[in-house]
């Protein structure tokens, strides 16, 4: 296991979904690569979940979403296992979005497309994996 850094992080996790009933994942290349897994990233300070998942996603896929709602919370000790980095995600739902899914951080994701949310693309990260289990159980929290 890599070195640890002894602070429990704020991530944010969002759960877009299409039409089709399908969600958004990417492939990472940068942190937490080369696992897929929902857009997301951390929560600054002194910022709300929702407007943490409004930036994020603006900045990873240029999309603009309407409405994010906190459905689930994740403890995803796998990445402290394999990383030696604690998260804890908030997840967020979205179902109101404009614009087409674009890839605005070619250093941290290199692959973005819309999957059928009960048969993820491989291999993919805790958190997200994690994240839309709650999702599909519609449960808030989910024991590891």
């Amino acid at each position: 296991m890599p070195q640890s850094i002894n602070v429990t992080r704020v991530g944010i996790g969002v759960i877009i979904v299409n039409q089709n009933k399908e969600i958004l994942i990417g492939k990472r290349t940068g942190s937490h690569a080369p696992y897929y897994s929902i857009p997301g990233g951390h929560v600054e300070l002194g910022e709300t979940f929702e407007a943490s998942a409004i930036r994020e996603i603006k900045e990873e896929t240029n999309l603009d979403i309407t409405d994010p709602q906190v459905i689930a919370v994740t403890n995803n000790l796998e990445t402290y296992r394999k990383e030696g980095l604690h998260y804890i995600s908030i997840v967020l739902l979205v179902n109101d979005f404009s614009g087409t899914p674009k890839i605005m951080e070619p250093d941290k994701c290199d692959d973005l497309h819309w999957v059928d949310p009960h048969n993820l693309t491989k291999p993919h990260s805790d958190a997200s994996q994690r994240s839309i289990t709650c999702y599909l159980e519609r449960k808030f929290y989910k024991k590891i």
